[in-house]
């Protein structure tokens, strides 16, 4: 009696004759560039301004994409005059196959600028898995949303999936939107007619540097959140705005979580280096005070793994055993010993020895 052999498909002989998967890759992609045995991908469909100083590039994405939940963020890989870069981006997902990536262009940015100057339908854009915890509620309840700048991006997200699986209409939905002049407000004709469509969601967008300049985020807008002790209040934006939304309502509200996309300066009296040991590798190096570590350690040639750079995937933190720490997005001071130190969004007071 002869044994059954199941027929390999060509696909999947190929994949498994052949170790080198990024010549697997380079053969599959000159039939078509979305195809990949390994990798995430999308590739640009259109291209539009979302406000000013943000482009919006509207991405069909491959099988191995994972699309993850609304509010979180994408490793997005950019690749300009043969460096490859990895920043970080709140994605918007608009069907089963397509994605909105919305970024805005900073002076400094090489990948923000490549994405707002040259990028163009076709070209192809590489992703990670998603991370983040600012997603919708587990249980319905009043919702807040407080945004500045390009703090919007992960707000649209999480507008966009309460509309399309019905949620909008079971909770009262307010957001809160802070940018300088009119031209830089992005979204504002998708959430008039976010509005429109459910009588739940109310949004007000606040103009701080026009001429009638309106007033940046205090008191008054935190009185303007109906049954704020009963509401789930989420804040995206500047370390400085973040911080000032976590005072506001971070005792107040029944729920409350912030993201910053930058981090404050340090203080004036926040001068001198210390020494940091490094556990693992036996090196002690000298780095100064009021800079994030991982920068500075990597003006050391030192390069810890890391991700975001803004303290929300965790792919830098590692274990502290001595010293005192300052986050440089809310100022909050940390001395205890053998706690999680995000190196990101942290710099050193005192001598460290921390576990790399």
């Amino acid at each position: 009696m002869h044994a059954l052999q199941k027929t390999k498909q060509p696909f999947s002989f190929f994949t498994e004759s052949v170790v080198d998967l990024n010549a697997v890759n380079f053969w599959l992609q000159k039939f078509n560039p979305l195809w990949s045995s390994n990798q995430a991908l999308g590739k640009v469909v259109q291209k539009e301004m979302a406000a000013a100083d943000m482009v919006s590039l509207t991405l069909q994405v491959n099988r191995h994409f994972k699309f993850g939940q609304a509010g979180q963020h994408h490793p997005v890989f950019i690749t300009i005059g043969g460096v490859r870069y990895e920043r970080t981006y709140s994605l918007t997902r608009l069907d089963s196959q397509h994605v909105l990536l919305s970024a805005k262009k900073t002076t400094a940015g090489k990948a923000s600028a490549w994405l707002a100057d040259q990028a163009k339908a076709g070209d192809i854009i590489e992703f990670g898995l998603p991370f983040g915890d600012m997603t919708l509620p587990a249980k319905n309840s009043p919702l807040a949303l407080l945004a500045a700048g390009s703090g919007i991006t992960p707000m649209f997200s999480l507008l966009k999936a309460l509309s399309q699986t019905g949620q909008m209409g079971a909770q009262p939905v307010q957001l809160l939107y802070w940018v300088k002049r009119h031209e830089d407000a992005a979204f504002s004709a998708q959430f008039e007619k976010l509005a429109q469509l459910h009588a739940n969601f109310t949004f007000k967008i606040y103009y701080t540097q026009d001429a009638e300049a309106d007033a940046r985020l205090n008191e008054t807008h935190a009185a303007q959140i109906a049954d704020l002790a009963g509401s789930t209040v989420y804040a995206c934006g500047p370390a400085g705005f973040a911080a000032k939304a976590e005072e506001l309502f971070a005792q107040s509200a029944q729920a409350f979580q912030s993201e910053a996309f930058s981090m404050n300066l340090a203080p004036v009296d926040d001068i001198g280096f210390v020494n940091v040991t490094l556990a693992k590798s036996n090196k002690v190096v000298s780095i100064p005070k009021g800079q994030s570590i991982l920068v500075s350690l990597e003006q050391q040639n030192i390069r810890p793994e890391h991700g975001c750079r803004m303290g929300i995937c965790n792919k830098c933190v590692c274990k502290k055993a001595e010293g005192a720490t300052r986050n440089l997005v809310n100022g909050a001071q940390h001395a205890e010993p053998g706690s999680l130190l995000k190196l990101c969004v942290n710099s050193a007071q005192t001598d460290l020895i921390i576990d790399l």
